[in-house]
């Protein structure tokens, strides 16, 4: 049997698509290698707080605009599949997500086969071939890759393998009492530790080579949340913690134990130091697992070789009919986009059904129409712009589509801009395209500062 698609991963990002596919009757299936959906929260973050805002209280009563609120839920028509009726905390506990995709799962009826891991991926005229560790198959005419960064990227230092990594430390504070701990990384997840062990740890350090990124400046929320911050409190109000500037050159293990480290730093005169450690946690993110992927279809990656490189339709760049979903897709727009989490993707997801729609089943993008007048136009893009949530959460990546023929317009709501530019609506004499964007340089200015001007008050003829 030879399906329309296969999605292999029952994440956020796998459910969201397989719900999308289900209301339209489309013929698929979902593998996932765990025994229930969302696999990866069930062990991640480690120290099982979730950073995605929950925010019951908007004060609202329009659903649509309390999506803007709510970071967590998936894109869904049934109310009882809010997130917020899962936790009323503001950073909800992961095990409360894993809960809520369950119940997704299981609400909107998607198709999934559990305990299916995807051993091998092969390609022919066809389609995909998907072999699992018994030998079973499975195939489809296109294949959406929605499994996440399941691997640990670690850095090319030599002795990194002594170390202890995020995704399978000791967390209990406890076992660090009293020690000196390097963590190497300067991410939420290194941050996340960090903040864990203040109480126990006698010393910590936490290293990396980049200048550490603020989310509240920069708008990219994958930068260092406030939520995991309390570290720097410790580090510049001078209470036995630090962020050193620099590289890890080599890790040694002592005879003790502990660990000899070869230290390059960025700005101090004494570029190369040996520091000693008791423990040393490496927390640099992950990576996606091409492995199963067999020479003939095995996607080409980007981004230091964490990500599939893809086209603005979510397709890889090499493989024809080899979608992506979910985290994947922040190769697009990488670390300026919120395609990472599920607040942005989610929308994502929504514009690759939709792209399906129309390359695979002779369904346009859905459109309204509008009087071809400047008030008509006017309007409903006002409108959009004040209640949209997929506008406001996925700024500068999608926008609302305009275009004018000579007796009406047809608005398209949320499209990949890439995807209008590179030609994914296909030709128009008049197209116009709106987006929420927050300007050049704007991660270059405090935003606490009170004598920063604001174009809007400051220059409000130069504000549009």
């Amino acid at each position: 049997m030879v399906r329309d698609y296969l999605i292999i991963g029952a994440g956020p990002a796998g459910l969201q698509l397989a719900a999308l596919l289900e209301r339209e009757g489309r013929d698929y299936a979902v593998l996932e290698r765990g025994s229930g959906p969302g696999t990866f929260f069930t062990r991640f973050p480690r120290h099982r707080q979730l950073i995605s805002i929950n925010k019951v209280n908007t004060g609202y009563t329009d659903p649509e605009r309390d999506l803007r609120m709510d970071w967590n839920s998936l894109l869904t028509d049934d109310p009882a599949l809010r997130f917020t009726r899962y936790s009323e905390r503001y950073f909800p506990a992961a095990d409360d997500m894993v809960r809520y995709l369950g119940d997704f799962a299981r609400r909107t009826g998607a198709h999934v086969e559990y305990g299916v891991r995807a051993a091998s991926v092969s390609r022919d005229d066809d389609g995909f071939t998907v072999r699992d560790g018994t030998g079973r198959t499975w195939r489809a005419r296109r294949l959406v890759v929605a499994t996440g960064l399941s691997l640990p990227h670690l850095p090319d230092i030599p002795g990194i393998e002594e170390a202890e990594r995020y995704t399978d430390f000791d967390t209990d504070p406890a076992s660090f009492t009293g020690r000196r701990v390097l963590v190497l990384g300067k991410g939420n997840s290194a941050f996340e530790t960090a903040d864990a062990l203040m109480e126990k740890a006698a010393v910590i350090h936490v290293a990396g080579p980049h200048s550490l990124k603020l989310a509240w400046q920069t708008h990219f929320v994958g930068h260092l949340r406030a939520v995991n911050n309390n570290f720097l409190d410790s580090y510049q109000l001078k209470s036995q913690n630090a962020v050193l500037d620099g590289t890890v050159e080599r890790i040694e293990r002592r005879a003790d134990g502990g660990y000899r480290v070869e230290f390059r730093y960025t700005r101090t005169t004494e570029r190369l130091r040996e520091l000693h450690y008791d423990r040393v946690v490496v927390c640099t993110g992950f990576r996606f697992d091409a492995s199963p992927f067999e020479a003939g279809c095995r996607p080409a990656l980007a981004v230091d070789g964490r990500f599939p490189a893809q086209t603005s339709a979510y397709e890889s760049v090499d493989v024809p009919g080899l979608y992506f979903a979910g985290t994947l897709t922040q190769q697009r727009g990488f670390k300026r986009s919120t395609n990472g989490f599920i607040h942005g993707f989610r929308y994502g997801v929504r514009a690759l059904h939709r792209i399906l729609g129309a390359r695979h089943h002779a369904t346009p993008w859905p459109a309204r129409t509008l009087p071809a007048a400047p008030e008509a136009v006017a309007d409903a893009l006002v409108e959009r712009v004040n209640r949209s949530s997929g506008l406001w959460q996925q700024f500068g990546f999608l926008g609302d589509v305009v275009t004018v023929h000579d007796d009406h317009a047809l608005y398209q709501e949320e499209v990949p801009v890439d995807h209008v530019t590179d030609g994914g609506l296909g030709p128009a004499p008049h197209r116009f395209v709106v987006d929420l964007e927050y300007g050049p340089d704007h991660d270059h200015v405090d935003p606490f500062d009170v004598t920063v001007p604001r174009v809007s008050e400051n220059d409000p003829e130069h504000a549009i």
